[in-house]
């Protein structure tokens, strides 16, 4: 099946590609001059680089290849005056995370920087995607070309850059590129302790996304994504005596009137969503929560004495979160005769909220991209930017931006791809506000 760019993409690289920079647009200052004159030349050793990580299965319970992936990347850093270890994964059940410090030289106080990305994909060893092909002379398809293997390529040429013109002192550097982000492993909290504690240390957040695929836009907020569960009780007898004062209305109607009522009364809410993705009830019930299944078993007239639902829910903001579960568990108490019924809810990815400085730092990236010639960029409907591991430290800094990394489609399909001209945009849009970080 042939990878196609969706109308909005083509447009844009379309009018950034002509706009000027890639044809030789000067800068009045010469350093920024200097950087992207390098990332220019970072084109073929990155397109290099990326084939030979995406030809490393790196699935995210492929813990010899998610490993294997960080040791291509780890003398990279290395060369740029990185101090580099391998946080080990075992505490959370995973392979676990490269880690990369640079301080930079110099008495005064510099702007520390933390760039969030991962080494993992969704295409564990028994998928048949697994291999770098070259569609034509920019589209290349290959397991996280995009989601986000081409996000650290992408960073690495900024960086390459800025250590070329000199600059890169200018700024403190911390880059937590996780093993597992598309899998996340358990204990959540000690999965991301790596990635929070050098989130308390930074003052920027900056993650390497390919977000939406679109290169005038970038990400200033994200929702959560946690579960939920519900478990509903009933009496059980002959279906002939379902509603009777002594049986009740069973579990099934227990669970379709909480969901019901979820509908009902929640729903509307700015930028909050509730799902449910399973429901089963029945005489006997099976329910695993990992991975999501079930099995029921029973008869149609026999009131069913047990149902369970599982479903996600997302929000913009912590006390968005909090007020909903309130309003869920409310629901959920309110039971049908002779029923009962309990709510849970699990640890999942908090908010990137929207805040003053995120919009300051989108501001201080238009200006960068505007004055590479390659236009606006503007914020993405949170609607469109799922959840992400830069909400584990868009709290604890002062600014954060996501969606920084190559640009592509089709993530987590077998028809994932990158195209490489944003390669170019991405990494010079990068560098030169990284540069201009520092000089602030």
């Amino acid at each position: 099946m042939p990878c196609r760019l969706r109308p909005n993409l083509l447009l844009s690289l379309a009018a950034l590609i002509f706009a000027g920079p890639l044809l030789g647009q000067s800068l009045p200052d010469r350093s920024e001059q200097a950087i992207v004159d390098h990332v220019r030349t970072q084109q073929a050793p990155a397109v290099a680089l990326l084939e030979q990580v995406v030809n490393i299965n790196s699935g995210t319970m492929n813990f010899a290849g998610v490993r294997a992936v960080s040791d291509v990347f780890q003398p990279h850093f290395a060369a740029l005056g990185f101090q580099t270890h391998w946080v080990d994964g075992t505490p959370f059940g995973r392979a676990g995370h490269l880690v990369a410090e640079r301080k930079g030289k110099g008495k005064s106080k510099k702007p520390h920087v933390l760039l969030i990305g991962h080494l993992d994909t969704v295409f564990e060893p028994d998928s048949p995607f697994q291999r770098f092909e070259r569609v034509d002379e920019n589209i290349v398809r290959g397991p996280g070309t995009a989601d986000m293997k081409g996000g650290v390529v992408v960073a690495l040429a900024a960086l390459s850059s800025l250590k070329h013109a000199g600059v890169l002192d200018r700024l403190d550097l911390t880059v937590v590129l996780h093993g597992d982000e598309e899998d996340s492993g358990a204990p959540l909290a000690a999965a991301r302790a790596t990635l929070i504690d050098a989130a308390k240390a930074a003052d920027i957040a900056i993650g390497l996304e390919n977000a939406d695929d679109n290169t005038k836009t970038a990400v200033t907020a994200r929702r959560s994504s946690g579960r939920w569960q519900i478990k509903a009780s009933g009496k059980t007898a002959h279906s002939s005596q379902v509603f009777s004062e002594e049986v009740g209305a069973g579990a099934i109607y227990e669970l379709a009137r909480i969901l019901n009522s979820f509908y009902t009364e929640l729903r509307g809410e700015e930028l909050l969503t509730f799902n449910p993705g399973l429901v089963i009830g029945s005489t006997q019930v099976e329910y695993l929560p990992e991975p999501l299944q079930g099995k029921a078993s029973g008869k149609d007239n026999i009131v069913a004495p047990v149902a369970v639902a599982s479903g996600d829910l997302r929000a913009i903001t912590p006390e968005q979160i909090s007020r909903t579960q309130e309003k869920m568990r409310a629901i959920v108490a309110a039971h049908l005769p002779q029923t009962s019924a309990e709510i849970t809810f699990d640890e999942g990815y908090p908010p990137m909220a929207p805040t003053k400085g995120n919009e300051r730092l989108l501001g201080i990236y238009d200006q960068v991209s505007r004055d590479l010639g390659f236009g606006p960029v503007t914020a993405v409907d949170p609607r469109r930017a799922g959840a992400a591991d830069v909400s584990f430290a868009a709290d604890h800094v002062e600014m954060s931006i996501d969606g920084l990394g190559l640009k592509g489609g089709d993530s987590h399909t077998p028809t994932e791809f990158a195209d490489l001209r944003t390669l170019q945009i991405q990494a010079q849009r990068l560098a030169v506000l990284l540069y201009r970080l520092g000089k602030k």
